[in-house]
């Protein structure tokens, strides 16, 4: 155990980024989900509608995780080109989806005219559409290159929105099995999985770079600038900052120059977030505004459950930092997020409700906007 001066550390600015990104990032997918979910009720677009898990989804959840972090550590080195095939596919999908908005709204604001230039999938794509997506694939191809951690946490943040705002979860009953599942995953991965497979499986897979396929097609042509292609890759499913943040430390230095926070420990606490948001929503004749921290049964439950994720996290980075070994930061975040809400809700006789799920439709709020 270290002395507790040692927890100074989380006042540098590499756990302070960390952290105001990942809280950020947490309230960001929820409340971006709930924009999604509006349009599409508003559009009708039922082939773009978000997938409400169900039981068995949910509870399928922690086993497939566990069945590819192992696919992961004995393979990984034979999937990783693969992998970051798909990877970079994703995130052009996913950064598409995240920057559609802000163009859209652009495009209103300045009157912009966008016409329709080609259809691809079924779907017609505008001109400024089909911009966007060269910017998209652009950056990913930066990053493809590049390997630089800023564009890689760029790629993470857009796949945890998009995935919150695709996959929902219908009630506290079913959020809570999921969080409790993935729980005892977290925990038995990090802590116990050394015993059954000889090494740390959560933390060998974490720390994996993965072969870039862009170097290996460079290097087979023979083609010039190899040099300034990089040969590994840290694959966007994590968010990472340099220890030494304002010193600059460069791409491809190795894993421990490096504080990282996996997606899922953003995108699972968010998808609770996006329940509770989505709940407040319904319960609320106001708008939803960022700004707006009061409904009419005194605060939401948005603002018990982001200062929950903000305590837990810290929580996990403290124990990191005074044990000077990895945590599994589900120990900290399923309680201090889930706990808040479940307390708060009995308290107000609405924990029925919010355990079985809110039944009104968003499309009978028609006349509220979202106010961002």
């Amino acid at each position: 155990m270290e002395p507790l001066w040692k927890l100074l550390y989380l006042l540098e600015p590499a756990p302070i980024s960390l952290i105001v990104t990942a809280v950020g990032v947490t309230y960001g997918s929820a409340f971006r989900a709930l924009n999604y979910g509006k349009e599409m009720e508003r559009n009708r677009d039922l082939s773009e509608a978000s997938i409400m898990l169900d039981r068995s989804q949910a509870l399928m959840i922690p086993v497939m995780s566990s069945f590819s972090l192992l696919l992961m550590f004995y393979l990984f080195s034979s999937v990783s080109q693969l992998l970051t095939a798909f990877t970079a596919i994703a995130s052009v999908s996913s950064l598409f989806f995240c920057l559609s908005p802000y163009v859209a709204y652009l495009k209103a604001q300045y009157g912009l005219a966008d016409p329709f230039v080609s259809r691809c999938c079924s779907k017609s794509i505008t001109r400024i559409q089909g911009l966007l997506l060269l910017l998209c694939s652009g950056i990913v191809a930066a990053w493809l290159v590049s390997g630089h951690w800023i564009l890689n946490n760029l790629l993470g943040i857009s796949i945890c929105i998009a995935f919150v705002s695709h996959v929902r979860l219908p009630n506290i009953k079913i959020c809570a099995m999921l969080l409790v599942c993935l729980f005892v995953y977290d925990i038995f991965w990090v802590f116990f999985s050394e015993r059954f497979f000889g090494a740390n499986v959560m933390v060998s897979v974490a720390t994996q770079q993965a072969s870039n396929p862009v170097h290996t097609v460079a290097t087979s042509l023979s083609l010039p600038g190899l040099q300034m292609i990089t040969k590994k890759l840290e694959l966007p499913v994590k968010i990472v900052f340099p220890r030494n943040l304002l010193g600059g430390v460069i791409p491809g230095g190795s894993a421990s120059d490096f504080m990282m926070l996996g997606l899922g420990d953003m995108a699972i606490p968010a998808m609770l977030l996006a329940l509770v948001l989505f709940f407040d929503h319904q319960r609320s004749r106001d708008s939803v505004n960022l700004l707006d921290v009061h409904s009419s049964k005194g605060h939401k439950y948005i603002w018990y459950a982001l200062p929950g994720y903000a305590i837990g996290l810290v929580t996990a980075l403290a124990a990191g930092v005074l044990t000077h070994a990895p945590q599994p930061a589900l120990l900290y975040l399923v309680p201090s997020t889930l706990g808040p809400i479940i307390v708060v809700s009995w308290i107000r006789k609405e924990l029925g409700e919010l355990w079985d799920g809110p039944t009104p439709s968003l499309l009978n709020d028609k006349g509220r906007q979202i106010e961002v």
